[in-house]
């Protein structure tokens, strides 16, 4: 289909889930870029107990709570 006729169908608001192929679909700005960050052991023994009261991964508690205190720096 031709950026014309897909624009078209878009404005008149036809559904244009066939037309796309999600599963190459990505957001901007999402792509994982890895980080390496030295905490002192007694932060890491903290983060796995936390970890593990939550049943999650050290990486995982460490994503939410950064992404969580970056989110009230940003509001």
């Amino acid at each position: 289909m031709k950026a014309k006729e897909f624009d078209a169908k878009f404005d008149r608001g036809e559904d244009l889930s066939r037309a796309l192929d999600l599963s190459k679909a990505r957001r901007p700005g999402q792509e994982p870029k890895r980080v390496n960050v030295d905490f002192p052991e007694w932060m890491v023994e903290s983060l796995d107990r936390e970890a593990k009261r939550l049943g999650v991964t050290r990486q995982s508690i460490i994503k939410v709570w950064v992404a969580q205190r970056l989110e009230k720096a940003t509001a």
